[in-house]
């Protein structure tokens, strides 16, 4: 058996086509697989920060257990998880001296918290150190990777009585001349007195829990894991989160005039009570639908770029 080795072609027997038409090989280099930190490691971490941060967990648990304005912060550290869970794996670039900075300024939270007897600054504290061992492990690419989901955790930490009292008063105010207004749109002779609505002889008086605030918290959570998930622009998820303020203080209202005028159908005191917490426990319902009717018309006043008017996306090509 004998083996021929041909000799190269001199240009000139090339063909014309070979030569017009050069044919590009493109060579794809596979992905790389992210490292993934140990399970046992997370676990054993997880743990040391529960103990760590175990007296302001107890407190928040209170919370969330006592008053169901507060209840959802049972359900967010799970969505947070599932946020984790549901990011893309990136690639680690550590930076353990920026981490360990950051976790010089959680000592230094941590010690005014327990002087002030602060919660949620020893809160906050929690978050910046989880901001610090995410830099140390993994940098900036794992950073961007795990923000939104450390970020949600805000959710959980009860608002503080100051924010409640300075910020809860302007709501209650505006609470009441709504609801008022809306009941004599309805017919009914309403009046107000400071944060009383007087319609006959019924006195419904807008205490500091019918402010709306706390319902607005647990709404806002609701709205932003909303806004996380939708895959839509970022123009609507903004709106989205614009939206947030008023759709609660609507939601409010409404419960409010409501509650007015089955007020002024019965005088069965435990009929009034159960109306009084029915509607409260609607309010959240009927703000979840608000939501998904701005959700609803944002997807059919935002247009698509792939989904625009062809002589748009000509236009648009050409320039």
């Amino acid at each position: 058996m004998s083996i021929g080795i041909a000799a190269p072609e001199s240009p000139a027997t090339i063909a014309p086509a070979a030569i017009a038409n050069p044919v590009h090989v493109v060579i794809a280099e596979s992905p790389v697989a992210a490292p993934r930190i140990p399970v046992w490691q997370l676990a054993a971490l997880a743990g040391l920060l529960a103990w760590a941060y175990l007296p302001m967990l107890r407190v928040f648990f209170n919370k969330w257990l006592n008053d169901p304005q507060y209840s959802h912060g049972f359900l967010v550290p799970f969505f947070s998880a599932w946020l984790l869970w549901k990011s893309a794996p990136t690639a680690l670039s550590p930076r353990p001296w920026l981490g360990a900075g950051l976790l010089i300024l959680v000592v230094g939270m941590r010690t005014a918290a327990g002087t002030l007897l602060f919660h949620q600054l020893d809160a906050a504290s929690f978050l910046v150190c989880l901001f610090a061992m995410v830099l140390a492990a993994g940098g900036m690419p794992l950073l961007k990777r795990t923000a939104p989901a450390i970020a949600f955790l805000i959710f959980m930490v009860p608002l503080p009585y100051e924010l409640e009292r300075n910020v809860g008063q302007p709501l209650k105010n505006a609470a009441t001349i709504s609801s008022t207004y809306l009941l004599q749109i309805l017919g009914q002779p309403a009046i107000r007195d400071g944060n009383l609505i007087l319609i006959d002889e019924v006195r419904l008086g807008v205490v500091d829990a019918c402010s709306g605030l706390k319902m607005m918290v647990t709404f806002a959570a609701f709205s932003v894991g909303a806004a996380l998930l939708m895959q839509r622009s970022r123009f609507e998820k903004l709106m989205v989160l614009l939206g947030i303020i008023p759709i609660a203080i609507a939601a409010n209202v409404l419960r409010i005039t409501a509650t007015g005028i089955a007020y002024t159908m019965t005088t069965d005191k435990g009929t009034i009570e159960f109306i009084h917490d029915l509607f409260g426990w609607l309010m959240m319902p009927v703000g979840l639908a608000f939501l998904g009717l701005e959700a609803w018309v944002l997807k059919r006043l935002v247009v698509e770029a792939d989904k625009a008017h062809p002589l748009h996306r000509v236009g648009r090509q050409q320039s």
